[in-house]
């Protein structure tokens, strides 16, 4: 059964060794894990991965692996109290969640402040107070159209403030599985230059210099001739982007294979004052926006891949991203990249015909003047005819 996941190990380019395997059978037989598939997730990666960039890898070939262990079933005396609470909040019907109300912006915070300096205990089911399960706008695993969600996993993904630290991991730019149509679409940007020190033969150059010699070789070289294009990428990490982490990595690695001058970083949902390069690091090893912007000139192409699906305020109210509270609404700081860089686009994985439906990406596209395209071979192809233009139309 384990050799199907050294296989698929392998398969998924993690570069695991037999030895490694060893270890990792040998601390079974210590028991080292308990009977869960989350504590021999965390031993499987300890004994086999030795390098941090290989982690992604291994998520996606464990993930193929453990989906043969849904079948399997552990006894059990009684009920977990987390299964009953889950059940509570399917049992609501269509009538209750209708009627919930969202609170809006000011009320949400007003409320959520009382509720803080007035509650005592833990509640579970209920629409008030801070707790599990329920209608409540406050805490986690319930329904509601707009809340604040305190601990435990996303849901129903309406959340407009998370309180609780999350971790984000890096895209993986070495994937190369479908990245050609991506990458022939990123080649129209290219723009050649030669530059750097003369390395290359220059053969009419030679040519030219022996026939003026008489016959006599005369060598001349040439810089390298290469992609001088500069691109700044801009990629929204964790989240709802879990969904469409394969095909952003498929445009990483092709804008990596085509891109000489390209340089990356991370956001989540929309762009305040600062961002960050790697995903584990940024709490600690963020950037100011503003250091961005004078740092890279205005020859950059900017490109923003993110599914823009987030709460309103995060882009309208100052205090409304779902993680800080931002002095400024994130409208205001893609306006301040928009008039840094004019060659700029938004490219979104969620499918064109639900974009309508959904109020944050209509106020993304509008702050990006009208050039957010669907992360498709035909997106790209039209966003890359956008910024060679430089000009804002419509998608």
């Amino acid at each position: 059964m384990l050799v199907d996941f050294f296989l698929r190990l392998r398969a998924h380019d993690v570069p695991v060794s037999p030895t490694e395997f060893l270890t990792l059978l040998e601390a079974l037989e210590a028991r080292l894990a308990g009977c869960s598939v989350e504590d021999f997730y965390a031993l499987a990666r300890l004994a086999l991965v030795k390098d941090e960039r290989h982690y992604d890898r291994f998520d996606r070939a464990f993930a193929e692996y453990a989906r043969g262990l849904e079948g399997l079933r552990l006894p059990t005396g009684e009920i977990p109290a987390e299964w009953l609470r889950a059940g509570l909040r399917r049992l609501l019907d269509p009538e209750t969640r209708a009627a919930l109300e969202a609170l809006g912006w000011e009320r949400l915070m007003d409320e959520l402040a009382k509720r803080l300096a007035e509650q005592t205990e833990a509640h579970h089911g209920g629409s008030k107070w801070i707790g599990t399960g329920g209608t409540s706008p406050f805490g986690h695993g319930g329904v509601h159209p707009e809340g604040v969600r305190i601990g435990g996993a996303s849901r129903e993904r309406r959340a407009v403030k998370v309180w609780e630290r999350r971790e984000f991991r890096n895209l993986d730019d070495q994937l190369e599985l479908g990245t050609r149509n991506f990458q022939l679409a990123l080649r129209k940007l290219r723009t050649f230059a030669r530059e750097g020190a003369p390395e290359e033969l220059d053969l009419d150059g030679t040519i030219a210099a022996t026939a003026r010699q008489g016959g006599l070789l005369d060598l001349r070289l040439q810089p390298e001739r290469h992609n001088a294009a500069r691109l700044l990428l801009f990629l929204d990490a964790g989240g709802s982007m879990d969904d469409h982490v394969h095909l952003c990595e498929t445009l990483f690695s092709a804008a990596r294979a085509e891109f000489k001058h390209l340089e990356h970083f991370y956001f989540h949902n929309c762009v305040y004052e600062s961002v960050w390069r790697d995903n584990r690091r940024r709490f600690d090893q963020r950037v100011p926006l503003g250091q961005v912007l004078n740092t890279y000139g205005h020859e950059y192409r900017l490109v923003l891949v993110g599914d823009a699906t987030m709460s309103p305020y995060e882009i309208s109210h100052p205090g409304g991203s779902v993680e800080h509270l931002n002095e400024e609404p994130g409208a205001a700081w893609l306006a301040r990249l928009l008039e840094a860089y004019p060659r700029a686009v938004w490219l979104n994985p969620q499918p064109e015909h639900v974009w309508e439906r959904i109020a944050s990406i209509r106020l993304i596209d509008q702050a990006m003047r009208g050039r957010m395209f669907p992360l498709t071979p035909d997106g790209l192809e039209r966003a890359t005819a956008c910024l060679r233009r430089g000009a804002a139309v419509q998608a």
